[in-house]
């Protein structure tokens, strides 16, 4: 019943800007976060949000620099990637979950993925 799908990855230089979107389907959940994955590392959690109240939790890697938000009539969530680095280059995905949090196992659905290059 539920799907997520992201879109939104691409090649970009170091400086530039990217905005990935996940749209849900199938229900609402009470907290959807974005995570990533570089090669040969953990998954590790990027951003978060309470999908009924807005609000908005980081990681200190990302903080001032990316940006999560919801939309619920769209019923999307999205990621506003702001002076990319090359550390930022992972696949990112998007995650759903009844009660969220900072760590895979508190999402229940995952997309994809999108895969963000970010060059020197």
């Amino acid at each position: 019943q539920v799907q997520l799908v992201e879109s939104g990855g691409g090649l970009v230089q170091a400086g530039d800007s990217l905005r990935l979107s996940c749209a849900a389907s199938g229900r609402t959940f009470s907290g959807m976060g974005w995570f990533r994955q570089a090669p040969g590392k953990e998954r590790e959690f990027v951003a978060g949000v309470r999908w009924l109240t807005g609000s908005t939790y980081y990681a200190d890697s990302v903080k001032d620099r990316f940006t999560i938000s919801r939309d619920n009539a769209k019923n999307t969530v999205s990621l506003q990637m702001n002076s990319l680095k090359p550390e930022d280059t992972a696949v990112y995905y998007c995650a759903a979950g009844k009660m969220g949090g900072t760590t895979s196992v508190e999402y229940k659905y995952w997309g994809q993925g999108t895969q963000v290059t970010v060059s020197s």
